[in-house]
């Protein structure tokens, strides 16, 4: 996490945005791309566009966060099937499949109550 980021939300005295638990739940796996997401949603609240509502900014953070997972994923797979190695590429391909769950509207990005909340507790120090 960018200490930076961390330390401006612990100054205005806000905690870190929530992980929707969906993705929490995909990815409890990979911890550090875990930790990537808490980075943008940091990022959302701290570095924010003030003509864009937080919880929408959050959302496309969301979005491309977990789309560059399964760029990754896919880039995994590619280079497992180069090799031919049939457990990497059994690997790659679970992978693959899980980052899209993570990505997908009805998977890792539904039900954002959590986050929303947040936004909304937080709205007058976010302003």
């Amino acid at each position: 996490m960018n200490e930076t980021t961390s330390h401006t939300l612990q100054a205005n005295g806000l905690p870190q945005p929530p992980i929707p638990q969906r993705l929490r739940e995909l990815l409890k796996d990979y911890p550090g791309h875990l930790a990537r997401i808490q980075e943008v949603l940091n990022r959302v609240a701290v570095d924010r566009a003030k003509s864009v509502p937080l919880f929408e900014q959050a959302i496309w953070a969301l979005e491309g966060r977990t789309d560059a997972f399964v760029r990754e994923a896919q880039a995994e797979l590619a280079e497992a099937n180069k090799n031919g190695v049939a457990e990497a590429i059994a690997l790659a391909e679970a992978k693959t499949s899980l980052m899209r769950r993570a990505a997908s509207p009805n998977g890792g990005l539904k039900g954002l109550h959590e986050l929303w909340d947040f936004f909304q507790l937080h709205k007058e120090v976010l302003k």
